[in-house]
């Protein structure tokens, strides 16, 4: 193995009380324990989720998980396996994704550290940028709709089920309404007017400019009724999906617990509703790795910047316009 500089570029968060970030010149390249099964990555792109900069503060990980943590983001990665365990399915030189466990230092920067149950050959048919785009939003939206709404992961066996998901556009949301689609499902999404198109392109069924029509009154046209809503955005959003579904359906929130936003009016429904943070898994990562290769489905990536404009790209993912995941590219490619 090539011997590996000691310091590294990085993007650092001085404050958790602050979203500010900066760049650092002098991050040490981690050194890992391969009997915890750690790699290190040599990162080629990373991406950025909304609102990640805020989740050490609202949601501070147990203190006997963190391992020198430093404030790095990112864990959306994808990236060339420069070392490893001598028994890792993983071996320098193989092209990996990953979601990153965010108890651990993040991925922007240009060396990072993954361990092998969370990582997956990366698919070759995409771009670093679009690989990086991948893990997070897929493995939310598998979770969802394939472990928590219990449908079964495979093609057909949602046949005769109506899916509701919100925000189709979003990183997740597009994940969300190819899987639902693949299952087999009638699906419904939302989103607003610029994206209806892409959106149909995705497999919905039926799209719904939430600028125009609400949930809400979409679902009392006619009766509309569905048997699983996938909500991405929450707010509004989710408690108008309360009056879409049916008696004896899930409603599933990756962004607020769906029961917060309960109508009053709907307070003795027959609803299953939870909320759930997703966990990394390679072996569902590699599933749709599959899927992806088979030409069935993309990630949606909204702009990819060089790892020096870092605040231009975390400025457009705090503007709320991305639609689809903001990359940054790490190593020249």
């Amino acid at each position: 193995m090539a011997s590996l500089p000691k310091i590294q570029k990085a993007i650092f968060q001085p404050d958790k009380m602050s979203t500010d970030v900066v760049m650092i010149n002098d991050h040490p390249v981690p050194n890992i324990n391969k009997d915890l099964g750690e790699h290190l990555i040599q990162v080629k792109a990373t991406a950025i989720t909304n609102g990640e900069l805020l989740w050490t503060k609202n949601f501070p990980p147990p203190a006997h998980l963190v391992v020198n943590k430093v404030l790095v983001p990112c864990n959306d990665v994808a990236g060339v396996v420069v070392d490893g365990p001598a028994s890792s399915p993983f071996q320098p030189g193989a092209e990996v994704y990953a979601r990153s466990n965010y108890v651990r230092t993040g991925c922007a920067r240009e060396y990072s550290v993954l361990v092998t149950e969370e990582m997956a050959e990366r698919p070759k048919s995409l771009s670093w940028a679009e690989s990086a785009a991948v893990p997070m939003s897929a493995e939310t939206a598998w979770q969802a709709l394939f472990v928590h709404a219990g449908v079964e992961a495979r093609s057909g066996s949602a046949d005769g089920l109506k899916v509701l998901v919100t925000a189709a556009s979003g990183g997740v949301g597009v994940w969300m309404t190819q899987l639902a689609k693949w299952a087999g499902a009638e699906v419904i999404a939302t989103c607003g007017p610029r994206n209806i198109d892409s959106v149909k392109v995705l497999g919905a069924d039926e799209v719904l400019d939430y600028t125009k029509t609400s949930v809400k009154e979409w679902s009392q046209k006619g009766g509309n009724q569905v048997d699983i809503v996938l909500d991405c955005v929450g707010g509004a959003a989710l408690a108008d999906s309360w009056w879409a579904a049916k008696e004896g359906a899930t409603v599933i929130g990756i962004f607020q617990p769906p029961s917060s936003t309960r109508p009053d009016e709907l307070r003795e429904k027959n609803v299953k509703n939870l909320f759930f943070i997703m966990a990394s898994n390679g072996t569902q990562l590699k599933q749709v790795t599959e899927l992806i290769e088979h030409g069935s489905m993309r990630p949606s990536v909204d702009s990819v910047f060089p790892f020096a404009d870092f605040q231009q790209a975390f400025s457009k993912v705090k503007s709320g316009k991305a639609s689809g995941k903001v990359v940054l590219e790490v190593a020249h490619q």
